[in-house]
């Protein structure tokens, strides 16, 4: 005797909308619930989430202001307002939301990589404070070495530069070396 071919059990048209139904009202409660109840944004409910984004904005309008001011530019413009005669091949620093990331940073002068980690170091944290971050606002760094031998003595330099609780980090000896003879490279993201 033959079998006669699976065929799943068929579902009435009722069925089938309370199914759908059901599953919209779990996606719905599964993004709206946690923002109702304000358990997203750290106990904060949805209308002071939305003014600290406000707030973000106008301080990142107000931040790019700044920038222009100190001569900054975000790779559309030279330091002195005009267009540059060939586009950058990259920026400098820039922010993007409540972020500000600083391209790598080396040190270009004849020294040893403690004096080189110590320049770099000091230079990102002057852009920092210039935009109005910091070093202990510092989410993610990396660190590029001309040679891993130096890996302990940048450490000896970069230990505590960046507060009691750094950000994440990432460290790598670069095949190549550095571009300028630099003996470390450094670029991190912040936020504001």
């Amino acid at each position: 005797m033959a079998k006669a071919p699976y065929q799943p059990p068929v579902q009435s048209k009722f069925g089938q909308v309370f199914d759908s139904l059901f599953l919209l009202a779990l996606v719905m409660a599964a993004l709206f619930v946690p923002l109702y109840l304000g358990l997203a944004g750290g106990g904060k409910t949805t209308l002071e989430m939305a003014d600290k984004s406000w707030a973000g904005m106008q301080q990142n309008a107000t931040m790019q202001a700044q920038w222009e001011k100190l001569g900054y530019t975000d790779g559309a413009e030279a330091k002195d307002g005009k267009k540059p005669e060939k586009t950058p091949l990259f920026s400098g620093i820039t922010t993007f939301g409540g972020l500000v990331f600083i391209a790598g940073i080396g040190a270009h002068f004849e020294g040893d990589i403690k004096a080189h980690t110590d320049h770099v170091l000091k230079e990102i944290q002057k852009r920092l404070e210039e935009v109005g971050s910091s070093m202990e606002k510092v989410l993610k760094v990396n660190v590029y070495l001309n040679d891993l031998k130096d890996y302990a003595a940048m450490n000896e330099v970069f230990l505590g530069r960046f507060g009691a609780e750094p950000g994440v980090r990432t460290t790598i000896a670069a095949a190549g070396g550095i571009p300028g003879n630099s003996l470390v490279e450094i670029d991190c993201i912040a936020c504001i």
